[in-house]
């Protein structure tokens, strides 16, 4: 959508080195695909702000951090980054709407508007909030907790089965919790037929519940494949010693990531079942590059994101190695059904999970919110 508007948008930002170094990118730099939207924004004409403006939360900030998380913590609370939220107060209660764009930020705004400290609506993205909320102790952390939720404009979901679980838990309230499937540029993430691919799976993620030792597991089965795997340190750390045919690279940018899914025959994606990850990022991103991926049917993309099973990606059953193992099998041994599965996954992202309608669907909840 075109058109301009007086709008000031808050953006609430994980702290991170990803995120910083984003921010600090041109616009329409790869990397700034992590800023959910901030820049489509500003092409509207919306004036934005973010928490992360600073090189670090002044120190009264993390000062009131460290106890309020502290007292969190013994009372069985769920804690978050209160220190750039605080330290950015005044930017976000001069907004018109507050975007958070993570949990790790959205719990503090939710409880620090509940009393009173936060003024404009906020929309709250969750993800994996269901897991942080079950670790609730006691009834009157479960109500406190529900009823700041209850003073968001709007929850966001990117997996249906999160949004519905929400609903149940939090109950009856002035919120609107809505389910949006994620998107990806697809203009960005093209096909490269002339890209002879070298190895013949690559896997790539850096959440919490990506199952590297399941793909290990089918490595070892198979010492005549290749395998790349591409996550965090930390994540690399916890695999330890992989077999001889797994190569392991970490923390590298956006661009290599691309580069990484070019040259791979096949894309592999074991999750761990949750509420809210399917690897959704690099399945999309993988499926927009026509590539053939096997990926893990968890709850979080089961329904809302067109996957079929054998038509545009191959669904395998989470912590089934066999069944990883054979998904890939398949694809790898026909590489006509490969590149036809891989062409489908294209139309299917370029139909119904652009960048654009994502940012689109953004655009009318935050001016909802802020009208």
């Amino acid at each position: 959508m075109d058109g301009s508007s007086t709008l000031s948008v808050f953006y609430a930002y994980r702290d991170a080195p990803e995120r910083r170094a984003a921010l600090e990118q041109p616009a329409g730099a790869p990397e700034r695909d992590r800023l959910f939207g901030l820049d489509e924004a500003v092409l509207r004409g919306v004036r934005v702000k973010h928490n992360l403006e600073r090189n670090a939360p002044p120190g009264w900030a993390r000062a009131v951090d460290a106890r309020v998380n502290g007292l969190l913590s013994r009372t069985g609370g769920y804690t978050g980054d209160f220190a750039s939220i605080l330290g950015s107060l005044r930017d976000a209660n001069a907004a018109d709407v507050i975007f958070s764009t993570v949990d790790t930020v959205g719990i503090p705004l939710i409880l620090l508007k509940r009393i009173g400290l936060i003024r404009p609506p906020i929309v709250y993205t969750a993800i994996g909030l269901p897991e942080r909320l079950m670790q609730l102790c006691g009834e009157h952390m479960r109500r406190l907790y529900a009823s700041a939720l209850r003073r968001t404009h709007t929850i966001i979901a990117y997996a249906e089965s999160e949004a519905e679980w929400l609903r149940a838990w939090i109950g009856p309230g002035t919120s609107i919790v809505l389910f949006i499937p994620f998107g990806v540029k697809v203009e960005a993430f093209q096909p490269v037929p002339q890209r002879v691919p070298e190895i013949d799976v690559v896997s790539i993620g850096a959440d919490p519940r990506r199952d590297f030792d399941l793909l290990t597991t089918v490595a070892t089965r198979r010492p005549e494949l290749s395998f790349r795997i591409v996550t965090t340190e930390n994540h690399a750390r916890l695999l330890g010693l992989v077999p001889p045919n797994v190569i392991i690279e970490t923390d590298i940018p956006l661009k290599q990531v691309r580069d990484r899914l070019a040259g791979a025959r096949v894309v592999a994606l074991p999750v761990r079942d949750n509420s809210y990850t399917g690897a959704t990022t690099v399945l999309l991103q993988a499926m927009a590059m026509g590539k053939p991926v096997v990926v893990s049917r968890t709850r979080a993309i089961a329904k809302g994101y067109e996957l079929e099973d054998g038509v545009n990606c191959r669904l395998v059953e989470p912590g089934d190695a066999e069944a990883l193992e054979r998904g890939v099998l398949d694809l790898l041994a026909d590489a006509g059904a490969a590149a036809s599965l891989g062409a489908r996954a294209r139309k299917t992202v370029e139909r119904d999970l652009s960048w654009e309608r994502y940012t689109n669907t953004l655009w009318r909840i935050l001016s909802d919110a802020a009208g």
